[in-house]
């Protein structure tokens, strides 16, 4: 399966991409960001999903942007939803 299919969590993504080339666990970056420790667990977990608020953060500290990080939510949201609801019945409306 492609990732745009089965993308990661948000919390894998920081995970993998961000805090493990920084040899940083998830207590100091809670710390650095100013929220609780559980908060970024349970998001490398992917038991919890990101919020605005953490997406400003993690803009702030990796200098990219709050979209790139909801957008990863959002992708991971719909391919979810996409393998539970099944949509094949609803008819498109056309333009008359």
């Amino acid at each position: 399966m492609s990732l745009l299919e089965d993308p990661m969590h948000p919390g894998e993504v920081l995970k993998e991409l961000y805090l493990d080339p920084l040899d940083m666990g998830a207590i100091a970056f809670a710390r650095r960001l100013g929220v609780p420790r559980t908060r970024i667990k349970r998001l490398i977990k992917g038991t919890t999903g990101l919020t605005p608020d953490t997406a400003l953060r993690l803009a702030r500290v990796f200098n990219t942007t709050p979209a790139y990080w909801v957008d990863l939510q959002t992708n991971y949201d719909i391919a979810l939803a996409a393998k539970e609801i099944d949509v094949s019945d609803i008819e498109p409306l056309v333009a008359a």
